[in-house]
């Protein structure tokens, strides 16, 4: 049975390299991109925090892709992005202009400065509608929307044509990955502002309301241990994290 899985894995690996496409990082690429000299001290305290490697191999953003980063706040998600779909790909960051002007204060615009983000654009949308309009239907290889789904409940974000919005520009068997902290079953999106969570059952069925079905999820952020009931900013053990992963058909 291994042995035919592996066999299995070998021979889409193989199909992949003849079709032309990149393959997707190996380990120890993913460890070099994240140990590049010109990273910043705070983005390698991020890592450690959000699993920084194990992230990158779940979300496999490859060379010459097209990203859009949602809610991408100061940048920490999209500059990985743009590190690791290189010059031959394109990472499109949105921000809310509320976003900008209450939490991110210049952060976004300080680190375009770097040159590891010379294949980023900046846009300033709402959710509601976060894909850039220069961006054509049907041409995204990936979205990538992290720790900010539950602030659409308070934004009072119309999240049905959002993910109706990323389904459209999204190539067909392009993935959307989202991730947030988990909210207590039945609490749907009510605690978005007091405690910045959201149930993963209502992310689930309200993405795949828009089309889109689960590929795969992430348990390397899981805490189990966490009640839940604590804000994410004040927890008494880590928060409970989910990952996941959706294709578009």
């Amino acid at each position: 049975m291994r042995l035919g899985i592996a066999l299995a894995l070998a021979l889409a690996s193989l199909l992949v390299a003849c079709a032309g496409g990149p393959p997707r990082m190996t380990s120890a690429q993913i460890d070099t991109l994240l140990s590049a000299a010109d990273r910043s001290e705070a983005d390698r305290a991020n890592d450690a925090r959000r699993k920084a490697a194990q992230v990158l191999g779940f979300i496999d953003a490859r060379p010459g892709m097209r990203v859009l980063d949602m809610g991408a706040g100061g940048g920490y998600t999209t500059e990985l992005m743009a590190r690791a779909v290189g010059p031959s790909g394109q990472v499109h960051a949105q921000n809310t202009e509320y976003t900008l002007k209450n939490f991110v204060k210049g952060r976004f615009q300080e680190r375009m400065q770097s040159q590891a983000m010379r294949n980023v654009v900046h846009h300033v949308l709402d959710f509601d509608q976060p894909v850039p309009p220069s961006v054509a239907p049907g041409s995204l290889d990936l979205v990538t929307f992290m720790f900010n789904y539950h602030d659409l409940g308070y934004m009072g974000t119309d999240r049905a044509r959002m993910n109706r919005a990323v389904f459209a520009a999204l190539k067909s068997g392009g993935h959307y990955v989202v991730a947030d902290h988990s909210g207590r079953p039945g609490t749907g999106i009510s605690e978005s502002k007091s405690l910045h969570r959201v149930e993963e059952a209502l992310v689930r069925k309200e993405i795949e309301a828009a089309g889109f079905r689960l590929a795969e999820e992430g348990n390397f952020l899981r805490n189990p241990k966490d009640p839940r009931d604590q804000s994410v900013f004040k927890p008494r053990q880590p928060n409970d994290e989910f990952v996941l992963k959706f294709v578009k058909p």
